[in-house]
């Protein structure tokens, strides 16, 4: 048996690795057009950042040691160019002499990835770059610490344009800024959490522009200008961070089944039209999990089990891969933001039926030194209670949290299974009452009517509505809504005459646990109320 393998990194290499402990006398060649068989690439801007010092830290397999690990040839500076399908023929040219040789395969595994765009790649100049491979990395780091630049923009504010200028802040004397095209960083989250990272990102001292698009870049002088809708910035140095395509030149080249976006269309097993030819990674066409539909998700964990798919079937294992949740995680600062699922953007663009919760609990039992506040948003089914989806914005435990919501989410759970869900228990850790089943009771309520929920975008929509803040007199003195009634929730029942019976009362407090608890109370004395979920807190 003789497999070929077209790129390195999570996909490719992981794939040799699974072949190989499959099966020891398999011929197994992996061909990468790079300087690097595997390497961290997530890992990058931490890079630049100096939180990791060295370059080597980044790579995780040389071809040498591949070869004493795995027996497995690999062939660095090496590009394939064409595939022969008739007669399983591949040719391949040494990217450094130009020369060309061809090799056959029984089976042959394409792991291109995904190339950055870049719409200003025409502009010749060393200070706009995009980041996808160590040298790009080391580039920029270079230039950074040769040239001390005043300023550096970022385009896009996606995970790496995020990471990126949060790494760059390290270096105190740059002034940075993220330009985002749409109206929120962090596309795949919805702007009421986006709302929390853009907070974070300007209490760093990071420029950010919302709703701005690069038209163009400019040279001036020993100055970049970066023109937008509205201003133009001017900067010593551009980062294009505003996603990837997959790197499907090759397939297509060779007629495989490809998309209108150009992703290779893969089956279950991670075969292309082509029975011979698998293919994974960013380069591919994913099922998403939830909706049941076609879509385009470039991350590494899913990668890496498509990886062992792919090598399954190439051995006769027989494996599937049933899709992706789209779980990820960033760190921003100090906080984290956790994403599973999908969005509320993504019900209402592919016409899901869905409800959101968002709950604000403590990371942990609020009597231990060192609790700090969640905000968990899920989105659900309206009758069942099928998670969705869920955004988590904290700064400690949201790693775990968002762990176990996308764990119900590929188990098909719902809010009704995470009420009952066990979780670890101790003060430093959670409290008695995990954040997860305390979302689980929230969404139950509401799903058995002892209580209606109202969202913010939902609130904003309505003309005059009748506001009740439930919060303190001292909270409400620090900050509040124009126009809302202040009564305590401990005193609330002694003042039920105030309140209007003929009006709808919008109920609101800090977190969204006095709100429901106001909520029972007036409902149960013949008001007609609603709790608007999240809360509000002045900063």
């Amino acid at each position: 048996m003789k497999t070929l393998i077209v790129g390195g990194v999570a996909g490719g290499a992981t794939t040799a690795a699974r072949l190989r402990r499959l099966n020891e006398t398999a011929e197994i060649v992996i061909f990468e057009k790079g300087n690097y068989i595997s390497f961290a690439n997530c890992g990058l801007p931490y890079f630049i950042g100096d939180v990791i010092k060295q370059k080597k830290d980044l790579v995780l397999h040389t071809p040498g040691s591949f070869k004493n690990r795995f027996n497995i040839d690999v062939r660095l500076r090496q590009e394939v160019i064409d595939i022969d399908r008739e007669n399983k023929i591949v040719t391949i040219k040494d990217v450094e002499s130009g020369e060309q040789y061809i090799e056959n395969y029984d089976s042959l595994v394409l792991s291109p990835g995904a190339e950055p765009i870049n719409p200003f790649a025409f502009i010749k100049s060393e200070k706009i770059k995009t980041i996808r491979t160590i040298d790009d990395s080391v580039f920029i780091k270079k230039y950074i610490q040769e040239n001390n630049p005043k300023s550096i923009a970022i385009i896009g504010g996606g995970y790496i344009g995020v990471e990126m200028a949060e790494n760059l802040r390290e270096y105190e004397n740059i002034e940075i800024s993220i330009i985002q095209k749409t109206s929120h960083a962090i596309p795949p989250i919805d702007i009421d959490i986006a709302k929390f990272v853009h907070e974070e990102i300007i209490n760093n001292n990071i420029k950010l522009y919302l709703n701005e698009e690069v038209k163009d870049i400019k040279q001036k002088n020993d100055m970049l200008e970066v023109v937008l809708n509205n201003k133009i910035i001017e900067t010593d140095f551009v980062i294009v961070s505003i996603g990837v395509v997959p790197d499907t030149k090759l397939a297509k080249k060779a007629a495989l089944l490809t998309n209108s976006k150009g992703s290779i269309i893969v089956n279950e097993y991670m075969k292309t039209s082509d029975e011979s030819i698998y293919t994974l990674g960013d380069a591919i066409q994913v099922n998403n999990f939830v909706t049941d539909m076609p879509a385009y998700i470039p991350l590494a964990g899913p990668a890496n089990k498509q990886a062992r798919v792919v090598a399954n079937n190439i051995c006769g294992r027989r494996g599937t891969f049933k899709g992706t949740v789209g779980s990820s995680i960033l760190k921003i600062f100090e906080y984290n933001l956790g994403i599973t699922g999908i969005s509320e953007e993504i019900c209402i663009l592919n016409n899901i039926e869905y409800k959101t919760s968002i709950i604000s609990p403590y990371s942990h039992a609020t009597y231990y030194p060192g609790a700090t506040q969640l905000t968990i948003k899920a989105i659900y089914q309206p009758k069942t209670g099928k998670i969705l989806g869920a955004q988590v914005w904290g700064k400690d435990g949201v790693d775990k949290i968002t762990d176990i919501i996308a764990t119900a989410i590929r188990m098909k759970m719902t809010a009704f299974d995470l009420e009952e869900l066990e979780l670890c228990y101790a003060p430093p850790f959670s409290s008695a009452k995990s954040p997860v089943n305390i979302l689980g009771n929230s969404i139950v309520n509401e799903i058995d009517e002892l209580v209606q929920n109202i969202s913010w975008s939902e609130l904003e929509k309505l003309e005059n509505p009748y506001i009740l803040d439930v919060r303190t007199e001292y909270e409400y003195s620090y900050g509040h809504i124009k126009g809302s009634i202040n009564i305590p929730v401990d005193e609330l029942r002694e003042n039920l005459q105030i309140l209007d019976k003929n009006k709808d009362i919008y109920v609101h407090c800090q977190t969204g646990l006095r709100s429901y608890l106001a909520c029972r109370i007036l409902n149960q004395h013949g008001f007609n109320s609603k709790n608007i979920v999240g809360g509000f807190i002045m900063k």
